[in-house]
């Protein structure tokens, strides 16, 4: 009977850990950067934090039905905040450009980035093995566009 006891106990054990961690993790997010986000996301209640380099924090929430990710730095400060858009919502000024420099690739994902520089259409797009990050400004102009491997791509 003390093997059975055990044998429970240990996924619950493992299980206790893991809430712990996750409790923990959120736990280390500092107050400047909780703060900046309450600020930016007043009506915001559920927030999932990682840490995203040494100096950045980065929050996954839903807002308004749509997933978004918001990143602050270590003092709070804001820098960028992004969700995924639907084909129909590319403004025309993009949609343009993105038939005439890159013809013939669909579109895999599409995002829509906000930062203090303005908006920023980011795209996954491919065309038969060929997978392209792109980025166009609101007035079209592509700002970057980097080739993607497998390893590269977004899960």
């Amino acid at each position: 009977m003390k093997n059975k006891k055990i044998i429970i106990g240990l996924p619950l054990a493992a299980l206790l850990g893991l809430a712990l961690f996750a409790f923990a993790s959120n736990r280390s997010v500092p107050l400047r950067v909780k703060a900046a986000f309450v600020k930016k996301f007043p009506h915001v209640k559920k927030v999932k934090w990682d840490k995203e380099s040494d100096a950045e924090w980065e929050a996954e929430f839903k807002m308004d039905g749509m997933e978004y990710s918001a990143n602050f730095l270590e003092d709070g400060t804001w820098k960028e905040t992004e969700h995924e858009i639907k084909i129909k919502d590319i403004p025309d000024t993009v949609k343009a450009t993105l038939n005439s420099e890159f013809a013939g690739y669909e579109i895999e994902e599409a995002e829509i980035s906000e930062t203090v520089d303005g908006l920023t259409y980011e795209f996954e797009i491919e065309k038969g093995e060929e997978e392209l990050e792109v980025a166009i400004d609101a007035q079209g102009k592509v700002t970057y566009k980097i080739a993607m491997e497998e390893d590269q791509e977004k899960e």
